[in-house]
């Protein structure tokens, strides 16, 4: 991946580079560049400072000017540095049945109130704001006439337009 970069020298004496990805270009889109700063063990793409390891930028600049990678990888990652963590011994733990168990000084007494309520509709736990607030009505209007205060059973223009003559025209 680090042959598919173009690297500028910037500062030999500094160390400093400038890294131009020429990988999985797109048209339209410029190419990344990264600044490397070998000295204070740095690039833009910050994997080289979190990782203390060294990032495909650095190993492209350390390649421009034929310096050894090896020397920029933190001693965390060295083979000797695993081995000594691995060499302790670790103690085994003695067998269940002969494990002391403290008596227990205190009851455990549950929150009742923490509990949810089991029964009824849940409480809805949304902070309303205006665009919650309903505009007061009059209540429900008649499907017939559009006035409030009755509905369409008992509205006066219910009979009137439907064509119909009211009880007392018949008799």
């Amino acid at each position: 991946m680090a042959r598919l970069m173009n690297v500028e020298v910037y500062s030999r004496r500094n160390e400093t580079f400038r890294v131009t990805e020429t990988i999985d270009r797109r048209p339209g889109i410029p190419p990344r560049s990264y600044g490397v700063d070998l000295r204070n063990r740095r690039c833009d793409c910050r994997r080289f400072q979190t990782l203390h390891y060294p990032c495909a930028h650095v190993v492209a600049a350390c390649a421009k000017v034929s310096l050894n990678v090896d020397q920029f990888i933190d001693e965390v990652y060295t083979l000797e540095r695993t081995l000594r963590v691995w060499e302790n011994e670790f103690p085994v733990l003695p067998d269940l049945s002969t494990w002391e168990i403290p008596q227990t000084t205190f009851e455990l007494i549950p929150n009742k109130g923490l509990r949810r309520n089991p029964r009824g509709r849940p409480q809805s736990s949304r902070i309303r704001n205006e665009m919650d607030i309903r505009e007061k009505s009059d209540g429900k209007l008649c499907g017939v006439c559009r006035l409030a205060g009755h509905n369409r059973s008992n509205c006066s223009l219910r009979n009137y337009q439907t064509g119909q003559s009211s009880r007392s025209d018949r008799n």
